[in-house]
């Protein structure tokens, strides 16, 4: 059951990293140069209010260092590339070996 759980997140994540991808594609060509939005700029223009509470909540209970040090710099990746690190990560957790039938059976 956990299994499926963080295989659908992972789909979900690398669903957004594709979106976020093809957004920074299409900027690219019209502006003829190279464009990667971070992730901290497409969080503002969805969403201010949850960053803020996202900032405010890591300040209050882990500290201004992991706010300033790590999550910071997660932030100011490309949008597409921290969604596609997630989703492999949650896909790895997620992923389920295949037994081989007959290895250690006695048959």
């Amino acid at each position: 059951m956990f299994c499926f759980i963080f295989r659908l997140a992972a789909m979900v994540a690398l669903s957004i990293s594709v979106i976020m991808a093809v957004l920074d594609a299409t900027r690219t060509v019209a502006a003829s140069a190279l464009v990667l939005t971070p992730l901290n700029t497409s969080w503002l223009a969805v969403s201010p209010d949850t960053r803020a509470a996202f900032e405010t909540f890591v300040r209050a209970k882990a500290g201004p260092l992991l706010w300033d040090s790590a999550i910071a710099w997660v932030l100011n990746q490309p949008g597409f590339a921290v969604f596609a690190v997630l989703a492999f990560l949650l896909y790895a957790i997620g992923y389920r070996r295949q037994r081989r039938a007959g290895q250690f059976a006695a048959t």
